[in-house]
């Protein structure tokens, strides 16, 4: 019988909160088991499972990303300038946002490694500065695209039920799961995490492995900004703030150790889903207050927090 491993153990418990919780939503709440309820949490948490799968990958490695919700908002306002001021597509416009988030995470990623700074320091001066630039773009803070040919078929376009950046969303986390689990990159950012040092005696690439981890969360935030302005319809600079701290909550409650080296995307995937779940019981009870989202929030992270602690020291003991 094979044995299970102590780093399978927060995945593990991932998957049964979020069984639990589904299933008991389904019993409690008439009309939650349902193909169009399920298609509408995927939509809904949609940016934010995109943020989070970039944040996967940095937390994966040891660090931390504290700009992606800024870059988030900072893409969907840069997107909504360009096709409203009708300099170009969306098909042109879209990519170039790409780019410059990629690029963008990509120079943090370039300070960390070079400057030896801590992640949360230069990330968080990325914060800022992403948000200063998304309000200062626009006085009203907030560009309405509904009317442009392309984003009005992109917002009522869907597959099985499922909308642009749910379809999006699934895509990304697929292919993260395969980068992870089946790519030179992925056992790359593992190793990092797991030690830096011994990642750079293996002769493994850590500065340029550094640099695309934080090239790939900017992307991904940024995809979430251009999905967020194609779902909404509009760019804004003032949306996801704080989503930061619900995707490193999501990666967190996914099974992924914060300390690094141990982790699935997979997992965050599940701990997406499970924010979803709990900030939309209220919706279906009508006498909760949305306050106890956040306690129940708080409560699972640090659930899972004390575990990821006690089997880092079981793994201590065991060596």
């Amino acid at each position: 019988m094979p044995r299970l491993k102590p780093q399978h153990i927060p995945l593990l418990a991932t998957a049964a909160v979020f069984a639990m919780l589904y299933l008991g939503a389904a019993v409690a709440y008439q009309g939650f088991f349902t193909q169009d309820q399920f298609h509408s949490l995927l939509s809904e948490n949609a940016t934010l499972g995109l943020a989070a799968v970039g944040m996967t990958f940095v937390i994966l490695s040891g660090g931390i990303d504290l700009s992606v919700g800024a870059v988030l908002a900072l893409a969907s306002m840069v997107l909504a300038k360009l096709l409203v001021t009708g300099e170009m597509s969306i098909w042109v416009a879209a990519p170039l946002v790409l780019v410059a988030g990629s690029v963008f995470g990509g120079s943090m990623g370039a300070v960390i490694h070079i400057f030896r700074l801590p992640s949360f320091l230069v990330t968080l001066a990325g914060m800022f500065l992403a948000r200063g630039v998304a309000l200062a773009i626009t006085e009203e803070k907030r560009l309405v695209l509904s009317g442009i040919a392309d984003v009005d078929r992109m917002a009522s376009w869907n597959l099985w039920g499922l909308n642009v950046p749910a379809l999006a969303f699934l895509i990304v986390m697929a292919q993260a799961i395969l980068v992870a689990n089946y790519s030179r990159f992925g056992r790359a950012v593992y190793a990092l995490g797991g030690n830096e040092s011994s990642a750079t005696l293996m002769g493994l690439p850590v500065a340029r492995t550094r640099i695309t981890i934080y090239a790939l969360s900017g992307f991904c935030a940024s995809l979430g900004g251009i999905m967020h302005a194609i779902g909404t319809q509009a760019g804004d600079a003032t949306v996801a703030t704080l989503m930061e701290l619900d995707a490193i909550a999501a990666v967190v409650i996914g099974g992924t150790l914060l300390t690094g080296g141990v982790g699935h995307p997979a997992g965050t995937l599940l701990g997406v889903l499970i924010l979803g779940i709990i900030t939309l019981i209220p919706t279906y009870q009508g006498n909760l207050s949305s306050w106890w989202t956040k306690i129940a929030i708080g409560g699972l992270l640090l659930a899972f927090i004390v575990l990821q602690r006690v089997l880092q020291s079981s793994r201590i003991s065991q060596d």
